[in-house]
C-alpha cells in the first residue's frame, strides 16, 4: 500500500475528529532530476504553477476523498514546514501539535494514528464528563 493510500485511509478513518489536507510540494524526484526507479508517474521539475496543479490532480485522482493543494511556486508551505520529501503534521487552533520526521524514513503514518486515537479518546471523555 503506498503512503498516500494508507493516509486516505487514516483520513476516513478519523474524519469524525480531524480534517485533513495534502498539500503538495515540489516533486522530489522529478523525471528530469533526481529519478526514482519506483515513482509510478514521470513527472519533470515544475517549471510553472500549472505543471504543479497538473501533478496534484495526479495525486487527487489516487486518493479520492482527500483534499489535495499545491503550493506556490515560491515553495512557502515546503520552507515554513520543513516538509521536502513528505511530513505528516497536526495544526490545531493554528498552532502545531504533532509533527513528524521528515520521509521518507520519518514518515510514520503509526503515529499519527496513535495521536488521533488519543485525541478521539480525550473528546469522548470530555462528552461523558459534562
Amino acid at each position: 500500500m503506498t503512503r498516500l493510500k494508507a493516509f486516505q485511509r487514516l483520513v476516513l478513518q478519523y474524519a469524525d475528529v480531524a480534517d485533513a489536507l495534502v498539500i503538495y510540494i515540489e516533486e522530489a524526484h522529478p523525471s528530469d532530476g533526481w529519478v526514482s526507479s519506483d515513482a509510478p508517474y514521470q513527472i519533470r521539475r515544475h517549471r510553472s504553477l500549472e505543471e504543479r496543479l497538473r501533478a496534484a490532480r495526479l495525486m487527487a485522482r489516487e486518493a479520492p476523498g482527500v483534499a489535495i493543494v499545491a503550493d506556490s511556486m515560491e515553495n512557502s508551505c515546503n520552507s515554513a514546514y520543513g516538509a521536502y520529501f513528505d511530513r505528516l503534521y497536526i495544526v490545531q487552533d493554528g498552532k502545531v501539535v504533532y509533527q513528524g520526521g521528515r520521509g521518507p524514513e520519518g514518515y510514520r503514518i503509526s503515529e499519527l494514528r496513535n495521536w488521533l486515537d488519543q485525541y478521539r479518546t480525550r473528546l469522548r471523555d470530555a462528552v461523558i464528563r459534562v
